[in-house]
């Protein structure tokens, strides 16, 4: 249906429309989610219900209802593909003895005094290299919780530093799929994107080294480590697996796929294979072909009768991740109804005529990617629709798109992974087996990078004047001519 048809046939959405849907939205995800402890699921299906009614009242058709969620779930399909194999690689991983490797290795040589720093800067390198925070959690992420376990270390605070490490490569790499898309919203390239985020991202990230140095200090109290745990969790791996250092190889495979620009589906896949061949040469008998095609549907199951062991191991299977992967495709039939029929766009137009400063602009743009993750909870509509919305508003100031890309990856690109109900949060929820609630406050990178942009958007440096910068370039190439 053409674009004039539709106009002719529907009523123009109101402010009060938008209101309605996201008010309800937000209210029964809380009521679900906070009072009956429920999964977000339903809550969310009945934010879809309520979306597509108020649709029906603006006189769309159920037809242009149903394109636009089946637009919204397509615009998902990577995040969903990436999910299921995540699922599928954990579970191999696991039959093949790669993940229990990299946590008897780990246990080997991680300190507790140094433990959440050390997770911080392995989590921080990987996302860089790789450009994806989910590989990144799914893999070394989930070894670290399992050497925490080993090394009495509070589980919240290892997730913590986990994400914080994760989201600063994924918000700094080339390679992330949002460090492209937020420039390309703003109209911007990539490097000019990367380089302006340098300075908060910086001041954000030494911030959260500090903050886990001291948690790593409260929680080592000196002398002598109780390593009965780790002894204990080290022999049961041993027993229960050929370990080599070579089993270190699939994850190594897939950063370097990854950092040579394959793309993260081909490469993930890579460490999947990778890790299957591992298996059947180190695991012997018990690692069969069988086993991995169980393992990467079901996840792999034991029972060692040691509860650590058995919660860290027993994990993965493409089954176990379609708690996520329903979740992500109600979430977007939700986001395809509001986006098509300007429900979220009638309440952004409306606030920002508040934005008054650069600075205002900027604040307003993050609180509107922190909304759009709550109510389109999917990280890369939290970059594409307030990179639609205020690109224009930007140009009107005169400010230089860097501003607008740096504000949507400083809120957009962060915050996903502290909304329960978001693909990241429940990615993360179902990857690292703890909730927002549990790990949210020492996700410290990830809550404090807006703040931190926000402040310096007041102080004048995250924002630039597209004049300045265009006189500054006149002035270089004046110099550069004498």
């Amino acid at each position: 249906m053409n674009e004039e048809k539709k106009t002719k046939s529907v009523k123009e959405t109101k402010l009060i429309h938008g209101l309605i849907t996201m008010i309800l939205l937000i209210a029964i995800m809380a009521v679900a989610i906070l009072v009956y402890g429920v999964d977000p699921h339903i809550p969310m299906f009945i934010g879809v219900i309520i979306a597509a009614l108020m649709a029906l009242y603006l006189k769309y058709s159920w037809e242009d209802i149903e394109k636009a969620m089946m637009s919204g779930i397509n615009s998902a399909m990577q995040s969903i593909i990436i999910l299921a194999i995540i699922g599928v690689l954990i579970g191999i991983w696991l039959d093949a003895g790669v993940v229990p490797a990299m946590i008897y290795y780990g246990l080997k040589i991680l300190h507790p005094s140094i433990f959440f720093v050390a997770v911080l800067l392995i989590c921080s390198i990987t996302s860089l290299a790789t450009g994806t925070s989910w590989g990144t959690i799914g893999t070394m992420g989930v070894a670290m919780m399992g050497i925490a376990v080993g090394l009495d270390m509070d589980p919240a605070m290892t997730a913590g530093a986990v994400l914080s490490g994760a989201y600063f490569g994924d918000k700094m790499s080339p390679l992330s799929d949002t460090t492209n898309l937020a420039p390309a919203m703003a109209g911007t390239d990539v490097m000019t994107h990367v380089k302006f985020m340098l300075l908060p991202t910086g001041i954000t990230y030494g911030i959260s080294i500090v903050f886990f140095a001291v948690l790593g200090i409260l929680q080592y109290h000196g002398g002598e480590a109780d390593t009965s745990k780790v002894v204990e969790l080290s022999s049961t791996l041993s027993e229960m697996f050929n370990l080599n250092p070579l089993l270190l190889l699939p994850p190594l495979v897939v950063i370097v796929a990854v950092a040579m620009k394959m793309p993260a589906i081909p490469g993930i896949t890579l460490g999947i294979i990778t890790g299957a061949v591992m298996g059947l040469i180190f695991q012997g008998g018990d690692c069969t072909l069988g086993s991995l095609l169980y393992a990467g549907m079901n996840g792999f199951e034991c029972e060692t009768g040691i509860y650590e062991i058995d919660e860290l191991l027993n994990s993965g299977g493409l089954m176990n991740m379609m708690f996520s992967i329903s979740l992500t495709i109600l979430a977007m039939m939700f986001g395809g109804i509001v986006e098509y029929t300007g429900q979220l766009g009638v309440i952004v137009d409306k606030i920002k005529k508040l934005a008054k400063s650069p600075a205002s602009l900027v604040t307003l743009t993050e609180a509107t990617c922190v909304l759009s993750n709550a109510t389109m909870p999917e990280q890369y509509i939290s970059i594409i629709i307030p990179g639609r919305m205020y690109a224009e508003e930007y140009r009107k100031k005169g400010l230089h798109p860097k501003t607008l890309s740096n504000a949507l990856e400083s809120s957009g690109t962060v915050t996903s992974a502290l909304i329960p109900w978001n693909t990241c949060g429940v990615f993360i929820a179902g990857t690292l087996g703890l909730g927002v609630a549990e790990y949210g406050i020492y996700a410290i990178f990830n809550w404090l990078m807006p703040i931190v942009t926000i402040a310096l958007a007041f102080m004048g440096i995250t924002v630039a004047n597209a004049e300045g910068v265009r006189l500054a370039k006149a002035k270089k190439l004046a110099k550069e001519a004498k």
